[in-house]
């Protein structure tokens, strides 16, 4: 038998677990500055819909929404994160975000998420990092 052996399993079956709660709270905390930032740079116009149709949700966005994707899949489907704008009566956030014949386009959702997206990597390495050295 080698000394140490069961505490050194417990910490290593503990690592998964702190990493998807650190994971959590680092995805919660990018998503909203994210919405935060295309919020502000939504066009608004006359009506505040397209503003109230971004936010993020865990698991899947609602019908209609433009998506700038997923992070997470089936096996870690408690920290799929999903951002999301448009849907409902803000149907029109594409025509804004890619244009149309009559109208330029007025993006306000991707350039965001290409300006953070290596931020939004860095500190979720950094929380699974953490978790490793807690565990």
């Amino acid at each position: 038998m080698v000394d140490g052996l069961d505490k050194f399993k417990r910490r290593w079956q503990a690592i998964p677990k702190n990493a998807r709660k650190n994971v959590r709270a680092v995805m919660e905390d990018q998503a909203n500055d994210i919405v935060e930032e295309m919020w502000a740079r939504a066009p608004m116009g006359e009506t505040l819909k397209l503003g109230a149709s971004i936010g993020w949700t865990w698991g899947d966005a609602p019908a209609g929404s433009m998506v700038i994707g997923t992070v997470g899949g089936t096996e870690y489907a408690s920290i799929r994160i999903t951002i999301y704008a448009g849907g409902g009566d803000a149907f029109y956030a594409r025509f804004q975000e890619f244009g149309t014949l009559n109208m330029p386009a007025n993006p306000f959702f991707f350039p965001v998420w290409r300006a953070r997206r290596r931020r939004v990597t860095t500190a979720i390495s950094r929380a699974i990092s953490k978790a490793i050295r807690e565990s």
